[in-house]
């Protein structure tokens, strides 16, 4: 039986175990029952994998060995991520679906068994940990030929209440510190399953990039008494120039230093710290803004544009007087047929070095004709 809760704007979350014991969360606008059953054979979960540190930069990394094995770019008719049908067992047991998660199949962070803790940093001497957290994936629609930007409003308020909703959750686990929805689209950014989809990280430590926002962000409270990114965003209204698309909850601009061809931030007018706190205006104004942001993307070049869609919000536990929940979309390409490579600068210094202004970029998102 169905496991039922009620969340925002009509729209109820079951939940069931799938065969190997792993849950599936179906979030739908509709009364629809949710009985069928995970048929496939029960396979061995991956054990937990390693958590070592870094110590030349100070960073964890997580060791997966598991996921060589994992699935790479099946053709439609076997899609892991599509509704069953037939002789199709997959990862969703039913045969139709609005928004469904579940926890990863071949996952970088486990949940850690028993009692866990994060180990001390002390340079080449730090002790080996375990790679504990949750994966999930998250698919926006059945339909295997979709993409972000064919959605209808009601299907990304859906996908955004499911955000929320394993924010909220994941938040109270005491083994994590971040979480980090994201969608990639494109091979070019290393998709390996091309039904439109995302997947949610939730981190036992700060990421790297997290991080260095978090320490940027204490810094500039410390000596200015202001949050950071409230002032960002006072300085792109003030400017004008970069902002694309902007209604009275939400603006999308293109970011003072862009690091890449397209790379497009988009926050609620409304600062909060994370998903959850979202208000009912912030979330029903969402969709409209989301979806204009991804058909001026794809329109810039007629083309469809490889790119990475993550939330970044406030850790669980530290800098949510600091930080600010925002949306980045960050694409590689920079003209039909070429793209931006990470090389020598970016990869191996950390140095990004753009080759146009962010105000070129906003220009040409703005003057696509939807």
């Amino acid at each position: 039986m169905a496991q039922s809760k009620k969340l925002s704007s009509g729209i109820i979350r079951k939940n069931r175990e799938m065969a190997d014991g792993r849950t599936i969360r179906y979030y739908d606008t509709g009364n629809q029952l949710r009985t069928a059953s995970d048929k496939r054979p029960v396979e061995a979960q991956p054990s937990i994998g390693e958590l070592r540190l870094d110590p030349l930069v100070n960073e964890w990394v997580a060791m997966a060995s598991h996921r060589q094995g994992r699935v790479f770019l099946p053709p439609k008719e076997l899609s892991p991520l599509c509704p069953t049908t037939g002789d199709l067992l997959t990862e969703v047991p039913e045969s139709d679906f609005e928004v469904v998660v579940f926890d990863n199949r071949s996952p970088s962070l486990r949940p850690p068994v028993g009692d866990w803790a994060l180990p001390d940093r002390v340079g080449p001497d730090t002790d080996l940990g375990t790679a504990a957290g949750k994966c999930e994936v998250i698919c926006f629609t059945a339909d295997h030929g979709k993409s972000f930007k064919d959605l209808t409003p009601q299907r990304v308020r859906v996908l955004l209440e499911a955000w929320i909703d394993r924010t909220a959750e994941l938040s109270l686990e005491p083994y994590i510190e971040h979480i980090a929805p994201f969608e990639n689209r494109g091979e070019e950014v290393g998709v390996t399953l091309s039904h439109p989809h995302g997947q949610i990280y939730a981190y036992s430590y700060l990421p790297p990039r997290v991080e260095k926002m978090l320490a940027a962000a204490n810094s500039y409270k410390k000596s200015t008494g202001k949050v950071l990114f409230d002032e960002i965003i006072a300085r792109e209204i003030r400017d004008q120039e970069r902002i694309i698309v902007q209604n009275n909850r939400w603006i999308a601009y293109v970011p003072y230093a862009s690091r890449y061809p397209f790379e497009i931030h988009v926050t609620p007018l409304n600062p909060v710290a994370d998903l959850a706190n979202l208000t009912a205006e912030d979330r029903d104004a969402f969709p409209e803004i989301a979806l204009e942001v991804m058909k001026r993307l794809d329109g810039v070049f007629g083309i469809e544009m490889a790119y990475i869609a993550a939330w970044h919000q406030a850790p669980v536990r530290t800098g949510r007087d600091v930080l600010r929940l925002h949306w980045q979309i960050t694409s590689v390409r920079r003209a039909p047929g070429k793209l931006k490579y990470l090389a020598g600068s970016e990869s191996a210094m950390g140095a990004f070095i753009m080759d146009m202004r962010p105000e070129q970029s906003a220009a040409q998102l703005r003057d696509v004709k939807l």
